[in-house]
């Protein structure tokens, strides 16, 4: 567990001791509870039990929609119809998986920006940081195959032209698009595939937070000062710390009650508000719908995607130095999955020696830049491949690469930081003022 020094669970009745010398369960949750934490995290630092919840909420509601979910192409748009309209619940429970699939998505990203702004990518949490990025990558892929289950055009659409991004590849392009689908296009074996890998990367999720929960656990959670606690004594430790529960539990669970109040309004009078009506049309091979588009959440990389056409000059000279093998449709794939692999390369092509953004006044200036560029990312991906749609993702695409590869190390040279606290204590007393000894 944390290396901050706290006291740790000590078994007191025979039965305590006696299930503690053969399996430390107790012990793991109470060092899990009580872990010593910095006591000025902000309400940034609530979206980790927003995606603990989120977690559960889909495991549930996905294993109570396999029950009645027949995958088959023939089936498949049917049974959906008969979860809503003849499965006790069938609709409530759709529908919260639906959007929590859409919270789940909310949560992350600003669970992501807030690492990026306070540092919390950096050393010694490449590893939390690393393992966050998988768990991002598995939720995408979760989320792709889930959105193929309900078999309406956009499903199969969005999954022929994804799969399809895979046969961009030089050589082995085909082979691997073949066996994604398990056959030459998108059918039955690819509608099998999906539903059971659908159901499996959940639990490869869940296993991922476990090994996120216990590497931030051993080294301490990052604070908006991006200070680290002090362990050269618990006297010391504990000046700096208060203990997770009950302090951050509460506060966390204030913050989920209030997120679910408006999860719930959403699930309860727009359920349907963040999906695409063509999906309630069931799957045509013969008719092609005008404009295709994924779930909100994956817009963005969508965007970085298409913006990279033959006409644009990286793709011209990438081409001609490779000979014609990087044509535009696979640098759009290799630009795509390019963008999230420099977000986590971050703890690296950050050179700067301070942790936190709080006090790095360019970086702030050009992180926000960052933000904006996502949410215009996020817009132009829904729009059509035309001008100036492409114009204008051609340059936030520029920008997001960039931020990593050129902003985030020229900074760390040339930025004057602010001045730091020394300690958590210090910034959190001139946040909240200093607490008054009781009176002997």
């Amino acid at each position: 567990m944390s290396g901050i020094p706290h006291d740790h669970y000590e078994p007191k009745t025979n039965a305590e001791k006696w299930l503690h010398s053969r399996l430390p369960i107790v012990g793991l949750l109470y060092d899990t509870i009580m872990i010593p934490t910095p006591k000025n995290l902000n309400w940034m630092w609530i979206w980790g039990i927003v995606l603990t919840f989120c977690l559960v909420l889909q495991i549930a509601t996905g294993i109570v929609l396999a029950m009645h979910y027949t995958p088959h192409v023939d089936m498949a748009f049917a049974s959906i119809e008969h979860i809503m309209r003849n499965v006790n619940g069938g609709h409530f429970i759709r529908y919260l998986h639906m959007n929590g699939a859409s919270l789940f998505f909310v949560a992350v990203y600003l669970h992501i920006f807030r690492g990026l702004y306070y540092g919390s990518y950096k050393a010694p949490r490449e590893i939390t940081w690393i393992i966050g990025m998988l768990i991002y990558l598995a939720m995408m892929g979760t989320a792709f195959m889930g959105y193929v289950l309900p078999w309406g055009q956009m499903s199969f659409w969005g999954a022929t032209v994804i799969t399809g991004l895979f046969g961009a590849i030089p050589f082995i392009g085909e082979s691997i698009q073949t066996w994604l689908l398990g056959g030459p296009a998108v059918g039955n074996a690819t509608l099998n595939r999906f539903f059971s890998l659908h159901y499996l990367l959940p639990f490869v999720i869940a296993a991922l937070v476990a090994l996120h929960i216990w590497a931030f656990h051993t080294t301490g959670n990052n604070n908006p000062t991006g200070i680290d606690v002090r362990r050269t004594s618990k006297a010391e430790a504990d000046k700096d710390t208060v203990s997770f529960w009950p302090y951050f539990v509460i506060k966390d669970l204030f913050a989920m009650a209030v997120i679910l109040v408006v999860f719930f309004a959403v699930v309860g009078f727009m359920p349907n508000y963040l999906g695409h009506p063509d999906n309630y049309i069931e799957a045509n091979a013969l008719s092609t719908p005008a404009h295709i588009v994924p779930e909100w959440y994956f817009l963005p990389f969508y965007a970085i995607l298409r913006a990279f056409t033959s006409d644009v000059w990286v793709v011209m000279f990438a081409s001609w130095i490779t000979g014609g093998i990087v044509d535009a449709k696979f640098f759009g794939v290799l630009a795509m999955f390019g963008a999230i692999a420099v977000m986590a390369l971050a703890p690296w092509l950050d050179t700067s020696s301070v942790r936190s953004g709080r006090y790095r006044p360019m970086f702030k200036w050009w992180f926000w830049l960052l933000a904006i560029d996502f949410v215009v990312l996020m817009w132009v991906g829904a729009m059509p491949a035309e001008p100036p749609y492409s114009t204008i993702s051609l340059i936030a695409s520029a920008y997001w690469f960039a931020y990593f590869l050129v902003i985030l190390p020229l900074l760390g040279v040339i930025e004057k930081p602010a001045a730091q606290p020394a300690t958590i204590e210090e910034d959190f007393d001139a946040h909240y003022g200093k607490a008054e000894t009781p009176a002997e």
